[in-house]
C-alpha cells in the first residue's frame, strides 16, 4: 500500500491495516481456531430399526438403501419397510468391505476395499438399484489407500481414499498411518485428477480410524464424516495449496460417523446417515449455515 494513501479523517496505519485483512481473509476462509460461530447442531426427524445398517445409506425418491460389509437392503423410505436385498455369496467372495453407498440415476455405487487386508485394494461396485442385481465394477488395485466414498458433484465424481493409524490383524505398522487420507477428484473414468488432504485438526478427531462418508450439499460444499464421532465437517476446495478448507462442524448427537448421503430428490436439507452401534437408519434436517 501506497504510504501516501489517506481516509478522510488521516493517514491509513498499514502495518495494523494490513494485519486486520489477513486476519479477516483467513477467518472466512475457516483458517484458525474452530469458534462457536462455526458449530451447528442437526435435527434428527426420523429413525428405522434396519439391522444391515452398519457402513452406510443411500436414498432415491422412494427409497433408502443401508449397506453393511458385503450385503445391500432396500427399504421403503416412509416406513423403512424392507423391499429387497442383494447378499454376497459369503465374506471375502469376491466382495470383502463395502464402505459406503450413493444412488445415481438408477444405480448404486458402493465404494469397497480389502479392509483390514495389506496391501490395500479397492473398487467401485454398481448394482442396478431396481432390481438389486450387480451390473459393473471398477478396480483401482493398489492405490493411495483404501477407498470408503464416492459422489457426483459439478460433473465429476469424487471420493475418499482412507488410511488408518490403528494396527490391524496381525500386522506390526499402522494400516496406511491416518495423516495420509486423500480426498480426489476423478473423471468419468475414475481417473484421479486432483487431491486434497484433510486439516490436521480434523484427522486427530478421526485418528485412529479415517474419513468413512462424504457428500456434496445443496450449497456446493462437501460434507464428510469420520468413523465414530457425532459429527460432520463441511468443507470447500481451497483456492490455494492441497488442504480442504473447513468451514463448519454439525453436531449430531445420535450420529456414530460412516457413510453419508444428501437426499437430492427432495427440497430441503435432509441428509441420511446410520447409527451402526443401534443398527438405525437416521433422516436428519441440517441447518442453513449459510444463512447463520
Amino acid at each position: 500500500m501506497d504510504k501516501h494513501c489517506t481516509k478522510k479523517n488521516g493517514p491509513v496505519n498499514a502495518p495494523a491495516f494490513l494485519t486486520k485483512l489477513v486476519l479477516s481473509l483467513l477467518l472466512v476462509a475457516g483458517v484458525g481456531d474452530a469458534d462457536e460461530k462455526r458449530i451447528y447442531t442437526a435435527k434428527l426427524v426420523e429413525q428405522f430399526d434396519v439391522g444391515n445398517a452398519r457402513q452406510g445409506v443411500a436414498v432415491d425418491a422412494g427409497h433408502f438403501y443401508a449397506v453393511n460389509n458385503f450385503a445391500i437392503s432396500k427399504h421403503d423410505k416412509s416406513t423403512g419397510a424392507a423391499i429387497a436385498r442383494w447378499a454376497g455369496r459369503a465374506e471375502g467372495e469376491p466382495l470383502i468391505h463395502l464402505d459406503s453407498l450413493m444412488e445415481l440415476d438408477g444405480r448404486l455405487y458402493a465404494s469397497h476395499s480389502n479392509y483390514p487386508v495389506s496391501p490395500m485394494t479397492s473398487s467401485v461396485e454398481i448394482w442396478d438399484a431396481d432390481t438389486m442385481w450387480h451390473v459393473s465394477s471398477h478396480s483401482f488395485g493398489i492405490s493411495r489407500g483404501s477407498l470408503t466414498w464416492l459422489d457426483r458433484h459439478d460433473g465429476f465424481w469424487w471420493a475418499a481414499f482412507a488410511n488408518y493409524d490403528k494396527v490391524q490383524n496381525g500386522q506390526t505398522v499402522p494400516y496406511g498411518h491416518t495423516n495420509n487420507t486423500q480426498v480426489v477428484k476423478l473423471d468419468d473414468d475414475y481417473r484421479v485428477l486432483q487431491a486434497w488432504t484433510l486439516p490436521l485438526e480434523i484427522l486427530d478427531r478421526m485418528r485412529p480410524m479415517s474419513n468413512s462418508g462424504g457428500s456434496w450439499g445443496p450449497d456446493g460444499m462437501l460434507y464428510l464424516t469420520g468413523h465414530d464421532l457425532g459429527e460432520i465437517y463441511v468443507m470447500r476446495i481451497p483456492d490455494a495449496g492441497s488442504t480442504l478448507s473447513w468451514v463448519a462442524t454439525v453436531k449430531v448427537p445420535v450420529l456414530e460417523g460412516q457413510g453419508i448421503a444428501w437426499d437430492r430428490s427432495m427440497s430441503g436439507r435432509y441428509l441420511w446417515a446410520i447409527n451402526k452401534g443401534d443398527r438405525k437408519v437416521l433422516k436428519i434436517k441440517m441447518p442453513d449455515i449459510s444463512q447463520q
